[in-house]
């Protein structure tokens, strides 16, 4: 998108060059990380409907390595790595063929670059759990492997800074130079043997006075709070095994774990080493053509990094949404790390030299300037905590919402326990009987939760599997009125999860959040595959991804089909959308609020065969199976197709006062109303709204259309002003309501009923008596 400020600033610019060539100050240069490229390379194919070209006439893989062949040596950046997840299916030719032809254009343009295979790449890609006799390259069938195919040890030799390969083939080695100076990139693919480690330590040896990057598919992991870096088992082995006692080695980088973080470790020499992991597959459209840039700041002691996409400003301005931000500003993709490059090569290069400055801009900035340059960048939208309990959009058409919460964190739920429909349609669910060795302490009440959901707590599933034992779960009542809806004119349906982190394929692969009792084998006129299986499968595969598997209604009977996600990090809060459109019936997953890139069309419904719903266990045949292992916080089940704005992780409208003595009107939907010092008028307006009140200062405001049972009271402020630490103010006399003729009436009570102060008013409900008003259900304390 060009704007006429940018072409002003580029002619000042260039007015300004021509009068005065500013000398050289900075000495830099780059290296780009192509992180996991695996959906690239698998959604651009026909068989997957070649989604990128169709949609945005161009491919993400692509821009990226065609953006890296325009600028590489015009910018400085020497060096590319690919750290692995070339594609995303190594059986599948035409995947191959997609990533080929990427990275050709690098080669074309003579820009080195390193590959390496990752877990997707090779044929058996299982992790590290402690042992080296399986999965490694030792374990694999060479001539078998596609990866050695397409990428071959003669492709690399091509390259000029190509070192060598070890005998597996799966390993190597580049030497660049930069200011003046040389530097290594070792490349180890998925589960380096250890001859593989053995080599890598001769190929550092016979290079002693060369600082090395060690690349990797997987190495660093991130945290459950999406931000922080943490050690692996397999990164803690090869820290050991490799690293700590080579003091060149001042820096790793991985992808594999969904998202940015980093950490550093100190070697045997008292020397940072400096950790990175950067994956974005799980972002919009399988990464949105994201990369990243170190800068080397040799001059200023710095590693500079910048995430970017080339691929962003290509697409068509009407195709553009929120998740199209080109240049990632947040701490986790753009910062810099402190390291005095000549101390910290003194050991075995004391002749190391930041070299002669080569330019007058930072390169962060350089590739900034180049991505935005034709582009306004979308502002990056923060996420609003909620507020309290109710501040989410409670949309229309909704059929069921569960949240799992009320107990004692860490008490069971109780056999026969209710956790109520808070849609008010009449849908409560019921923990089932305890059979099959189930305990009641199986599944647990806890404090834990999502950050954007305004549930306060969820319930926790500790035994289940997928073995049919022990297996804990709730249920819909017999008479519930959802268990017969077909929601056959578009539907939502919304799921706040988290997969226990001691998951594991054997014990809980195709676990289930939600299904549909009975087998869609007796669905009439069902034709697909497992007609064994429930009519609704929301599950985890063995590759833990997401699958919404609805049986739905075709012109002759009923089928089914999946929708998939990538694959989901254990011991993290996941939001999840399901939305069927009204019109198309084409179904769309959402996590975290990006759109996944397999969906299905023209899928309407989700048969019933009058059968409850159950959330947390599956059904096969007559067996209940398959239970969810994790927490779940809330379910929403709506029948129409909502808007992002409309999720359980999206807020209510905020409708703040200016000033005192005012009228303060809300919109149609759900509001936060929050007036100020003295006595405002205040309307809500349609929808479920909340009025909050700070302190006595607030009041007397006059509230004018007051819906009990559906709008809220928010009184937590003033008595936590009044300092209130009591559990039941309207029982203990702090809150009070009253007849007036103006309509009930609120008041504070400082003291509460025992004490001598007097009671103020603070709200007028007009139109409404005490006895509308004064059930606990109406206030959030």
């Amino acid at each position: 998108m060009f704007t006429c400020k940018k072409m002003m600033s580029a002619l000042i610019a260039a007015g300004m060059a021509s009068l005065a060539v500013a000398a050289p100050t900075t000495s830099s240069f780059g290296v780009v990380v192509l992180p996991d490229t695996q959906f690239y390379s698998r959604y651009a194919t026909s068989a997957e409907g070649s989604q990128f070209m169709n949609r945005y006439g161009s491919e993400p893989y692509l821009a990226q390595t065609q953006w890296l062949a325009d600028n590489a040596k015009t910018m400085g950046i020497p060096f590319v790595i690919h750290v692995g997840d070339v594609v995303d299916q190594q059986n599948k030719s035409a995947q191959w063929s997609v990533a080929d032809a990427a990275m050709k254009v690098l080669e074309s343009a003579k820009v080195p670059y390193s590959v390496l295979a990752g877990n997707h790449d090779v044929i058996n890609g299982c992790s590290y759990n402690g042992s080296q006799s399986d999965c490694t390259d030792a374990q694999r069938n060479l001539a078998s492997e596609p990866y050695l195919k397409w990428f071959t040890p003669a492709r690399a030799q091509q390259q000029s800074t190509f070192g060598g390969r070890d005998a597996s083939g799966f390993h190597e080695y580049h030497v660049f130079e930069a200011q003046g100076q040389k530097f290594m990139v070792l490349s180890l693919s998925w589960r380096v043997s250890d001859a593989g480690i053995a080599w890598a330590r001769d190929v550092i040896a016979a290079n002693p006075t060369t600082p090395v990057i060690v690349s990797l598919h997987e190495f660093l992991a991130i945290d459950s709070d999406g931000k922080s870096g943490r050690e692996t088992p397999f990164s803690n082995m090869l820290w050991e095994r490799l690293i700590r006692d080579n003091d060149q080695i001042f820096m790793v980088v991985s992808g594999h774990n969904h998202g940015s973080a980093r950490l550093t470790r100190t070697n045997d020499y008292g020397h940072p080493v400096e950790e990175f992991v950067v994956d974005y597959q799980m972002a919009y459209q399988g990464g949105n053509g994201y990369m990243r840039l170190f800068e080397f700041d040799l001059g200023a002691n710095q590693i500079k990094a910048l995430s970017f996409s080339p691929w962003v400003p290509q697409k068509p301005s009407d195709s553009l949404n929120q998740f199209d931000v080109a240049v990632m500003t947040d701490a986790n993709n753009e910062f810099v790390v402190e390291m005095n490059f000549t101390d910290r090569f003194a050991g075995f290069n004391p002749d190391f030299s930041a070299g002669q400055p080569n330019r007058e801009q930072a390169l962060v900035e350089a590739v900034r300037t180049s991505i935005l340059e034709n582009y306004d960048d979308i502002e990056p939208v923060d996420p609003v905590l909620p507020f309290d309990t109710e501040d989410y959009p409670h949309a229309a058409g909704t059929l069921a919402h569960w949240r799992f919460t009320g107990g004692a964190h860490g008490s069971a739920v109780a056999d026969g326990g209710v956790v109520a429909d808070r849609s008010g349609s009449g849908n409560p669910v019921v923990r089932a009987p305890l059979v099959n060795g189930a305990l009641a302490e199986d599944l647990v009440w806890s404090g834990d939760r999502h950050a954007l959901s305004a549930a306060d707590g969820s319930a926790c599933f500790l035994a289940n599997s997928k073995h049919g034992v022990r297996e804990s779960y709730f249920q819909t009542i017999a008479d519930a009125p959802i268990n017969a809806d077909t929601l056959s004119s578009g539907y939502t349906v919304e799921a706040v999860v988290k997969i226990h982190k001691d998951w594991t394929p054997g014990n809980n692969a195709w676990m289930n959040v939600l299904t549909r009792d009975g087998n869609r084998g007796d669905v009439p006129g069902y034709s697909g595959g497992d007609p064994e299986s429930t009519p609704l499968l929301f599950a985890v595969s063995s590759l833990r991804e997401f699958q919404w598997e609805p049986t739905y209604a075709t012109p002759n009977g009923h089928s089914a089909k999946s929708v998939w996600s990538g694959e989901i990090m254990a011991d993290t809060w996941q939001h999840v959308a399901i939305v069927n459109d009204p019109v198309t019936h084409d179904t769309t997953m959402y996590v975290a609020g990006a759109p996944v890139l397999r969906n299905v069309q023209n899928a309407p419904g989700i048969a019933t065969l009058g059968l409850p719903w159950v959330v947390g266990a599956g059904l096969w045949e007559s067996t209940r199976t398959d239970g969810f292992f994790g927490c779940i916080s809330e379910v929403r089940i709506s029948n129409r197709a909502l808007a992002p704005s409309e999720w359980l992780t999206a807020r209510k409208t905020r409708v703040i006062g200016s000033g005192s003595r005012q009228n303060l009107v809300g919109t149609a939907g759900d509001d936060l109303i929050t007036g100020n010092v003295g006595a405002d008028v205040l309307t809500g307006g349609d929808g479920a709204d909340t009025f909050v009140f700070r302190s006595l200062r607030d009041g007397t405001d006059t509230i004018t259309d007051f819906a009990p049972g559906e709008d809220k009271l928010n009184l937590h402020g003033v008595l936590a002003s009044v300092g209130y630490e009591g559990g039941d103010p309207l029982a203990d006399g702090h809150v009070r309501v009253l007849d007036s003729g103006s309509g009930a009436v609120v008041q504070i009570d400082a003291d509460g009923s025992a004490g001598v102060g007097a009671a103020r008013t603070l709200i007028v409900l007009r139109g409404l008596t005490a006895q509308q008003v004064s059930a606990a259900g109406n206030f959030l304390f």
